[in-house]
């Protein structure tokens, strides 16, 4: 009997962020189950989980304790994202479904995305754009110049090891605040928090969510940025004290922001924040191209090949809690 994968990106998502390639390379290791019409129902998804061995979640469905505890035959959850805080990790444990996350593939694409919208601040290129559009002749406007400026990154991981050297490369030195992590010499100077918010011409937020880190940008946070400092946010929005940024913005010290992330659904900025003068937001689409939507789902469905034949993948997050078998396929 082949193996049913359940998947739970809607239709509009399995053509988007899943793609043909993969959907074939699934095909071949099982019995693939889609979405039958535009979007699951809670229902649905319940229904066919019932009788399927593996899951292979979107980044937008949440898979609860109920959509785990629905599948008898249930080996595996693999998440085409990173982010695993929608998966309920401890009932998968508790029942011997491994659990796994796609590798960052995002990282060239969110670095280009922040030295964009660093040249944007830095040159004000979109609002040229929109007069132009607007039918009116813009007025020059002095810019400034990236080389020999300082940038702060605050969290050294993926994106933050490619992204360094890319912005010492235009001539930008580089402080780093990353506590625990080991600086090197080619990313840029480890320095205190402090000191990289009192020095940074632009301070870039690339640290990963965790309880020490949500609300790290606060009021004392901003208040201490150089004045005519910018704020660019390509990490998570909960990172971030709205409020906060908003003042920083309306009375200083703050010239200007970027944010691809915030309080809005789906984790996009606030759209009070994005309707603000001097901000530069988009839609969470920092990672979205389609190199990395693909190198994400090509890795779900290696992921699944190992998961049938008995092995731990890259990416598993549970697998002391989990005894794996091969599975018929």
């Amino acid at each position: 009997m082949s193996c049913r994968i359940l998947l739970t990106h809607d239709a509009e998502a399995l053509q988007y962020w899943y793609g043909e390639r993969a959907l074939a390379g699934l095909a071949q290791l099982g019995e693939p189950v889609v979405c039958p019409e535009r979007q699951w129902s809670r229902e649905a998804l319940l229904h066919e989980a019932r009788d399927c061995q593996l899951i292979v979640a979107d980044r937008a469905t949440p898979v609860p304790a109920e959509l785990i505890e629905a599948g008898a035959e249930l080996r595996a959850v693999v998440r085409c994202a990173m982010d695993i805080r929608t998966i309920d990790v401890e009932t998968a444990s508790r029942r011997g479904v491994l659990v796994t996350h796609a590798g960052p593939g995002f990282v060239q694409a969110v670095s280009e995305w922040v030295v964009a919208q660093l040249i944007n601040l830095a040159r004000g290129l979109p609002d040229y754009t929109l007069a132009w559009r607007g039918g009116e002749t813009p007025r020059p406007v002095m810019g400034r110049q990236l080389a020999g400026l300082t940038a702060g990154v605050l969290g050294l991981g993926h994106i933050g090891r490619y992204l360094t050297p890319m912005l010492r490369a235009l001539g930008m030195q580089v402080l780093i605040h990353d506590p625990g992590v080991t600086v090197p010499p080619e990313c840029g100077e480890a320095v205190s928090r402090e000191t990289l918010l009192a020095r940074a011409d632009a301070v870039i937020c690339l640290a990963a969510h965790t309880r020490e880190t949500e609300g790290m940008m606060d009021h004392s946070a901003f208040a201490a940025m150089k004045p005519g400092s910018w704020f660019i946010n390509a990490a998570r929005g909960a990172l971030v004290d709205e409020r906060a940024l908003q003042q920083a913005l309306n009375e200083g010290p703050l010239a200007g922001a970027a944010l691809d992330v915030g309080s809005g659904e789906g984790d996009v900025p606030a759209a009070a924040l994005a309707a603000m003068p001097g901000v530069l937001a988009t839609p969470h689409i920092g990672g979205m191209v389609p190199e990395a939507i693909e190198y994400q789902a090509l890795q779900t469905v290696e992921q699944v090949r190992r998961i049938l034949r008995g092995e731990v993948p890259d990416g598993a997050v549970n697998a002391d809690s989990v005894t794996l078998h091969p599975i018929d396929s």
